[in-house]
C-alpha cells in the first residue's frame, strides 16, 4: 500500500470514529441508595437488581446509546444528606433522570429540588401515599403503605373483631396504621389499642408487652424492612403471643425473603399483604429469582425491594428507548405516568396517570415451610389495587 493510501485510509477511519462519537449518546442516571449504617442491606438489594438489569438490558437500547449509573450513599434516611446528593447529581454531575430512594423523608426533601430542575424521579421503594402529590417529576414503581394494609384490615376483619395496632413512628407507618385502621373498621371490627414505635433502637419487647396486656384478638405490626423485622418477631415469640392464641399479620415488610432465615422458626403462620413474594408462581418471577440466583448465588434471594428496582429501570429503559436515546423531561413524565408492563416479576401492572402512581395486585399471603425452608406463600389475590389513600381523598 502507497503511503497516500495508508494516510487516507487512515483518515477515513478517524472520520468514521468521530461520527460514531458525535451519534454516540450517554444517559446519566443518578441512584441515590443506602450502603452504610444499619439499613445497607437493602441498598444491597438495590444494587444488585440494577446491576443484573443492566448486564441484561444493555444490549436493548437504541444503537449508540448507553446508561451510566452514578450510585450515592445517602447512609439511611436522613433528609439532608439525600437533599445534598440530589443538588449534587442535578448541578454537577447533569443526571437526566434521578432514581432509587428508599426512605419516605429523603423522597421529600429531594421533590422541590427535582420539580425545580425538571429531572424525573423514578421511586424505587419510598412508600408513602403523599410523595407522588409533591413534585410533577416524581412517579414511584414500588408501592404504597395503604395499598398493602387497607386491604389486610379487610382482610383481618372477616375472621377477628378486635385488633391491636403497633407501627414505626414516621410517615410509612402513620400510613399503615391508616390503612388497616380504616380497612379493619369498615368490617366491623375494633382497634383496642395502637403505639408508634420509635425508628431508632426501638425496645420491641416493651412494646408488645403492650399489644399482648390489651388483649387483641390479632396484631397488626409495621415496621422497616431489615434488622428491625427479625427483631420485633424475636419479640413476638419472646413475649408468648402466638401461645396466648394472638396471630400477628403484617405488611410485607416484617418477613421479607431475606430476613426469613434469620427468625427461625418464628414467623410461620404469620399472615401479610404485599404485592411480591419469591415464591409467586408466575413464568415472569420464575425466570426473575432464577436469573437472581445465577447471578448471586442460591443463598441469595430477591425480595420486594428488588422487583421495585427491577420495575423502575425497566420502566426507565423503556422510556429511553421511546425517545429513541433523546431524553426530555416533560416527554418521559408523560411517557412513565402512562407506562405498564404484564411481565414483571410481582404480576401486571401499570402506572395511574392521573396519580403517577403504581396499579398492582395484592397478595394475601402466609408463612410456611417450602421445600424446607420459610416462604410467603401467596393464597388469596386483590386485583387491581390503586393507592387507597388517593382513591379516598380525590379532589
Amino acid at each position: 500500500m502507497s503511503i497516500g493510501k495508508g494516510i487516507a485510509r487512515l483518515a477515513a477511519i478517524a472520520l468514521a470514529f468521530c461520527a460514531a462519537a458525535a451519534t454516540a449518546q450517554t444517559i446519566r442516571i443518578g441512584l441515590i441508595n443506602t450502603y452504610s449504617g444499619p439499613f445497607a442491606s437493602l441498598g444491597d438489594l438495590i444494587d444488585k437488581s440494577v446491576a443484573l438489569y443492566m448486564k441484561q438490558n444493555q444490549g436493548r437500547l437504541p444503537p449508540g446509546v448507553k446508561v451510566e449509573i452514578l450510585s450515592r450513599d445517602d447512609t439511611g434516611p436522613i433528609p439532608d444528606t439525600a437533599k445534598r446528593i440530589a443538588q449534587e447529581l442535578i448541578v454537577r454531575d447533569n443526571v437526566q433522570i434521578i432514581t432509587g430512594m428508599i426512605w419516605t423523608p429523603n423522597t421529600a426533601a429531594v421533590a422541590p429540588l427535582v420539580t425545580e430542575a425538571k429531572v424525573p424521579l423514578v421511586v424505587m421503594n419510598a412508600a408513602a401515599s403523599v410523595l407522588t402529590t409533591m413534585s410533577p417529576y416524581i412517579v414511584r414503581m414500588s408501592m404504597t403503605l395503604w395499598q398493602s394494609s387497607y386491604p389486610l384490615g379487610q382482610w383481618a376483619a372477616k375472621k377477628y373483631k378486635r385488633a391491636y395496632i403497633m407501627v414505626t413512628d414516621f410517615a410509612p407507618g402513620h400510613d399503615a396504621e391508616a390503612g388497616f385502621t380504616k380497612g379493619f373498621k369498615d368490617g366491623g371490627g375494633e382497634i383496642v389499642g395502637t403505639v408508634r414505635m420509635t425508628i431508632k433502637n426501638p425496645d420491641f419487647a416493651v412494646y408488645m408487652q403492650r399489644a399482648k396486656d390489651s388483649k387483641p384478638e390479632v396484631v397488626f405490626a409495621f415496621v422497616p424492612t431489615g434488622s428491625p423485622a427479625t427483631a420485633i418477631i424475636k419479640a413476638y415469640g419472646d413475649l408468648g403471643l402466638k401461645q396466648a392464641g394472638i396471630p400477628l399479620v403484617s405488611t410485607g415488610d416484617i418477613t421479607t425473603e431475606e430476613e426469613l432465615p434469620n427468625m427461625g422458626e418464628l414467623p410461620l403462620g404469620v399472615i401479610s399483604a404485599m404485592h411480591y413474594s419469591v415464591a409467586g408462581d408466575r413464568p415472569a418471577n420464575k425466570a426473575f429469582v432464577s436469573a437472581w440466583k445465577a447471578a448471586y448465588g442460591e443463598n441469595s434471594t430477591p425480595s420486594f425491594i428488588a422487583v421495585g428496582a427491577w420495575d423502575a429501570m425497566d420502566a426507565i429503559f423503556d422510556a429511553i428507548r421511546a425517545q429513541n436515546g433523546k431524553i426530555d423531561p416533560d416527554k418521559t413524565m408523560q411517557f412513565l405516568a402512562n407506562w405498564k408492563s404484564a411481565h414483571s416479576p410481582r404480576g401486571p401492572l401499570m402506572i395511574d396517570p392521573k396519580t403517577r402512581d403504581v396499579i398492582q395486585n395484592e397478595y394475601i399471603r402466609e408463612v410456611r415451610k417450602v421445600g424446607g425452608k420459610l416462604a410467603n406463600v401467596e393464597f388469596e389475590t386483590v386485583p387491581n389495587v390503586k393507592d387507597p389513600w388517593k382513591e379516598f381523598n380525590k379532589k
